[in-house]
């Protein structure tokens, strides 16, 4: 099963960023090429026969799972970045972290009106991020259809900030 294979190889970081925060590294997942095909493979699957346009992936471990799933759906990957990130024109959202607050954007032609958005990020925390790129994503006029995360941290209740953009959320280890 996927997300016994995906405990068994995060490492977990104390006191990171910062003190009594124990961090869910999924670095140590990209260690293990198998695993990470069948981390794609497992979100792929799950997408199966749904329209989706494009996947989204936030900076910076968005990108690692993110792009290598657009690519086995032939769809685009568009980045979304912390800001002055991005050369072109672009647009930004502020939002709060579990540890402080960032901004986040995207280049305002990469997203088109009416696609289905799939939401990629590693770890799903409070949703502030996740939220970000959501409301980026409906700001340009397209959809989210689903998140996607490696990992999900539910007793920060994350997920119910996200079913405001969409109900589907797939997660492949809960903690």
């Amino acid at each position: 099963m996927i997300s016994k294979k995906i405990d068994l190889a995060i490492r977990e970081v104390p006191n990171f960023p910062k003190s009594g925060i124990n961090f869910k590294d999924i670095t140590s997942l990209l260690l293990d090429p198998q695993l990470s095909s069948e981390i794609i493979d497992n979100f792929a699957q799950r997408l199966k026969g749904e329209k989706v346009d494009a996947i989204v992936g936030v900076e910076s471990r968005g990108f690692l799972f993110g792009f290598s799933l657009a690519n086995k759906m032939g769809i685009p990957f568009i980045p979304i970045r912390k800001v002055g990130k991005l050369p072109g024109e672009t647009l930004n959202c502020k939002y709060d972290l579990e540890y402080g607050s960032a901004e986040v954007e995207v280049h305002k032609s990469d997203i088109k009106k009416g696609w289905n958005i799939v939401v990629h990020d590693d770890l799903l925390a409070t949703g502030g991020t996740a939220c970000a790129a959501a409301e980026l994503t409906t700001e340009l006029g397209a959809k989210v259809f689903a998140f996607t995360f490696v990992i999900s941290l539910d007793f920060l209740n994350g997920d119910e900030r996200l079913k405001k953009y969409a109900e589907k959320i797939i997660t492949l280890k809960r903690y």
